[in-house]
């Protein structure tokens, strides 16, 4: 991951991340499933989806998350999934790779906004942006009953494709910031990533490191 030749640019900067794969080596979603319901239990989860998606004749990755996510989460307390989801942060974090945190720590230095745009969940990114200083996530969101207790839902589409850069649109929005108005770096390692990438004026292309770094 290439640090960008410092020069000085005429608009406002902006860097969007890519999580797993990008700041991490590896998948982040299945070890905190496996925190929240154990290993055993995440084994089961693993092969119903398996059947239920066989049957359903359906190889979809965002009906299969959300089949997994509904299967783990429904009926858990919002606040218990939630203090995982800062413990799995804390995590995390000594586990990020250098060279995606060297970038970060670029952007930040030239006062660019870093916006963390991930098909994980924001349970555990939210409290992961604010330890390293990101300026927003868009991020999977369940949903929470009256009762505080989690439906299993997600709230809206899988943040992946297409759905990234309507989430970033809406981040921006909500900032009161035009796309057109500012210089965008995007970074991602996958094809979930491609729209992101297409629509920024700087993209790169991360690829993951051959060893695991947690």
């Amino acid at each position: 991951m290439p640090v960008e030749n410092d020069r000085p640019t005429a608009r406002p900067g902006l860097a969007a991340f890519d999580f797993d794969g990008t700041l991490t080596g590896r998948d982040s979603l299945m070890p905190f499933l496996v925190r929240v319901a154990g290993r055993r239990a995440m084994s089961s989860v693993v092969a119903g989806v398996g059947a239920e998606l066989l049957r359903r004749g359906d190889r979809s990755r965002d009906t299969a998350k959300a089949l997994m996510l509904r299967r783990v989460m429904t009926g858990r307390l919002a606040t218990d999934v939630g203090e995982a989801g800062r413990h799995y942060a804390a995590f995390l974090q000594p586990r990020l790779r250098l060279d995606g945190l060297k970038q970060v720590a670029w952007h930040q230095e030239r006062h660019h906004r870093v916006v963390l745009v991930s098909a994980s969940l924001g349970v555990y990114l939210r409290p992961l942006a604010e330890a390293l200083k990101l300026d927003g996530v868009e991020a999977v969101e369940l949903i929470v009953d009256g009762d505080g207790r989690l439906s299993g839902d997600m709230t809206g589409p899988n943040c992946r494709g297409p759905e990234k850069v309507v989430r970033l649109d809406r981040w921006l929005a909500t900032e009161g910031i035009d796309r057109s108005g500012i210089e965008l770096w995007a970074y991602g390692d996958s094809s979930g990533d491609d729209e992101l990438l297409a629509v920024a004026d700087h993209r790169h292309r991360c690829s993951r490191p051959r060893s695991r770094t947690g």
